[in-house]
């Protein structure tokens, strides 16, 4: 094909005569070839060498979007979409309807005090954003709006809010925004609380920031023109110039500042995937230059948490992965013969967070994929352990921000038990139940099953799983069943109760969560096992979990849909080319599919930060490995499963052409009659729609393509 403009007025055309009687009838049996044809991305071979290998990518100019033939093609692409789904929006509109009906819109988040205030979040009925509000002293204090973000948001198609930071003497705040729908680039700006107005200052690119005891003096990081968070200035409200204090020269690491609960410090952490370094210096002396906590070691991990008598690290070197927490003398924290070990490393239990009171610490550690909270007084004195009786769950520290507390929250939540807020008394030993997630349409847990399954990976690894299903389920395959998975970067793939999977699993589904290696969901050896040379064990794993699913009659597969996102979508375009015999239908999210390519090029956004996830590509070793795996280098002349591929025009962690890209070879490859869409936002980056309504017409939308593919249109 010569040019893709002429493919606009057909896509419309499409559309028109979508909404016949005829083009209405249910899809659920239709193929590819019941449709006009789909839009056909122009070949324009470039060809690429490296480590002497030649590499020929026919859609290489998809990369840029001020082409406008690239434009041209992203819509042609959505309105063929369209076309595709118009026979489902009635069930789009059901769905949306029933996942409204499970949320309570109107809502507030339960108060947290701190420093005088008590701080939270609402949303309202109709309205897109959240309301962050204060109250001072207590929660019946004449209310102060510190944001509308629907007001903010007001006339823009995207808008993230990234959060706030309040000054030490409650009277301005210093917040992050983008209008964009990037996660990646956020413009920061400051009011002042007591008038309510902006002060005037405004920095682009900022990635966090902190402040000094004096009110008036900001720390804070901002971003190259790759995205890495890399340079630390300091600068007073009222000056115009800021002063460079710190800049992170290694292109793996990231670099941003951050205050110590006490107020006592402030904190340049710079950190790379397997190794970080911390500087400090006290919060009351904005001046000084900041001291190196421990200098970087190859392979060491270290994070410090300040006490007024101790710092507390939690550290974790290549020995000894799970981690490890020490106590350091205020003194003398870079000698480490005077550190105290206060909770040893264990092989079966991983470390995934810790929280400071003034009397007691307060340790999450994950055992056998399972969470628990265990508190620990720093006078000495018996340890108290939070355990949960249920076979899947996930529990976490909510914590404190008040350093004197006597209390803590943690949240606990599974995949029939709507997330719950509580608070622990540690001197009575004390549970209360503060807020439990409502659902206004009416849940009941015991209408549902939950099973932890394990699954069996080709090495012989023993793989976990976690399902739900209505009662009364027959396992005689007939079953449809959706499979989701992560697993990357040690991000652990947790259950959690979800109010949209249940117009899935209402409808017959097995829901199931597949915890492979490459997160961390079995200790940190799960997570290194998973990366690097090793990562084709998060694809293999997926694929047992799927196997093991069919092979117990909970579904088969003809009725097996299988999704995950970014990183989760190079799962699904690595498992799809390795079985796609396996799946029926596959929905990849804004998918990381251009492995080689993107991983290649160092001026792309966090390209070079990745070196210590995936490899190096110009190590041959690494190069090989990834061009072995890399989804889009490996699409073939073979049948696929329906799929559907989302993307984001401004995403900044997973360029839109990778989504694009991908979607235009399999349309030259593919020897199948099934359905392939491409849905790209036009308007936003990599969370899709960033309004709540917006993302649930986006869940609505991926629910009714599996429901549809597998037959359900009502």
């Amino acid at each position: 094909m010569k040019q893709l403009n002429w493919w606009l007025p057909l896509a419309a055309f499409l559309l028109t005569i979508a909404s016949c009687s005829d083009m209405n009838k249910s899809i659920k049996t239709l193929k590819q070839s019941d449709f006009p044809a789909p839009p056909m991305a122009e070949v324009r071979p470039d060809t690429f060498f490296h480590l002497g290998q030649q590499r020929i990518d026919n859609y290489y100019w998809l990369k840029d979007k001020n082409d406008p033939k690239v434009i041209d093609y992203l819509q042609a692409e959505n309105a063929y979409t369209n076309t595709v789904m118009s026979s489902t929006k009635e069930l789009q509109e059901t769905i949306y309807k029933e996942i409204v009906g499970r949320i309570k819109e109107d809502d507030e988040s339960y108060p947290t005090y701190s420093d005088g205030y008590y701080y939270y979040s609402r949303t309202e009925k109709g309205k897109q954003y959240r309301t962050y509000c204060r109250r001072k002293g207590s929660m019946e204090a004449p209310e102060e709006i510190l944001f509308d973000l629907n007001a903010m948001a007001e006339g823009k198609p995207a808008f993230i809010f990234g959060g706030y930071s309040v000054s030490p003497d409650n009277s301005k705040v210093a917040y992050l925004f983008n209008e964009t729908g990037s996660y990646a680039e956020f413009v920061m700006k400051i009011k002042d609380l007591e008038s309510g107005e902006e002060t005037g200052f405004t920095l682009i690119g900022a990635a966090s920031v902190a402040w000094a005891n004096d009110n008036r003096t900001l720390f804070y990081s901002t971003i190259d023109e790759t995205l890495r968070s890399n340079r630390i200035y300091r600068q007073a409200l009222g000056e115009r110039e800021a002063t460079l204090i710190y800049e992170e020269s290694d292109a793996r690491f990231s670099a941003y500042v951050s205050g110590s609960k006490t107020k006592e410090y402030i904190f340049i952490s710079s950190a790379s995937s397997t190794t970080s370094e911390e500087r400090f210096i006290p919060a009351d002396r904005p001046l000084e230059p900041f001291t190196i906590f421990l200098p970087r070691e190859q392979g060491v991990e270290y994070t410090v948490y300040a006490h007024k008598d101790h710092f507390f690290v939690r550290y974790k070197d290549k020995e000894k992965l799970n981690g490890m927490i020490y106590q350091v003398p205020l003194d003398a924290h870079a000698d480490k013969s005077q550190w105290k070990e206060v909770i040893p490393h264990r092989d079966d239990a991983r470390i995934d967070a810790i929280d400071l009171l003034k009397e007691y610490l307060l340790v999450e550690r994950r055992i056998n994929g399972l969470s628990e909270i265990s508190i620990i007084p720093l006078a000495g004195g018996e340890t108290t352990i939070i355990s949960f009786p249920e076979p899947v769950y996930t529990a976490s520290l909510s914590g404190n921000p008040e350093y004197d507390a006597t209390t803590f929250r943690y949240s606990y939540t599974s995949l029939n038990r709507p997330a719950t807020l509580y608070e622990y008394n540690i001197t009575s030993g004390e549970t209360v139940k503060l807020k439990e997630q409502e659902i206004p349409s009416g849940f009941n847990p015991e209408d549902y099953v939950v099973e932890r399954l394990w699954a069996e990976a080709p090495d012989g690894v023993k793989v976990p799983m976690a399902i739900v299903y209505r009662k009364g389920l027959k396992r005689d395959g007939s079953n449809p069943a959706l499979l989701y998975s992560y697993g990357s970067y040690g991000n652990s793939s947790d259950v959690y109760f979800s109010a949209s999977f249940y117009s899935l699993i209402d409808r017959g589904f097995v829901f199931g969560i597949a915890q492979i290696r490459g997160g961390s969901d079995l200790g940190e050896q799960w997570y290194e096992d998973g990366k690097l040379l090793k990562k084709k064990n998060s694809f293999t794993d997926f694929i047992a979990c799927s196997e093991k699913l069919i092979a117990d009659g909970y579904t088969s597969p003809d009725r097996l849909a299988a999704m995950g996102g970014s990183a989760g979508g190079l799962l699904m375009g690595a498992v799809v080319n390795m079985r796609p015999d396996l799946y029926q239908t596959i929905v990849a999210q804004v998918p990381f599919v251009d492995v080689v390519t993107t991983m290649l090029d160092e001026t792309l956004p966090l390209t070079t930060g990745e070196y210590e996830e995936w490899g190096n590509p110009n190590e041959a070793e690494y190069f090989n490995y990834m061009l072995s795996y890399s989804p889009y280098d490996n699409v073939e002349a073979k049948d696929y499963p329906n799929i559907l591929i989302t993307g984001g025009i401004n995403d900044s962690q997973v360029l839109f052409h990778e989504p694009a890209k991908w979607t235009a070879k399999l349309r030259a490859l593919k020897t199948d009659d099934n359905i392939l869409l491409l849905r790209m936002n036009m308007d936003s980056g990599h969370g899709g729609a960033t309004g709540r309504y917006d993302g649930i017409k986006d869940t609505a939308f991926e629910f009714a393509f599996i429901l549809n593919r597998v037959g359900i249109n009502e």
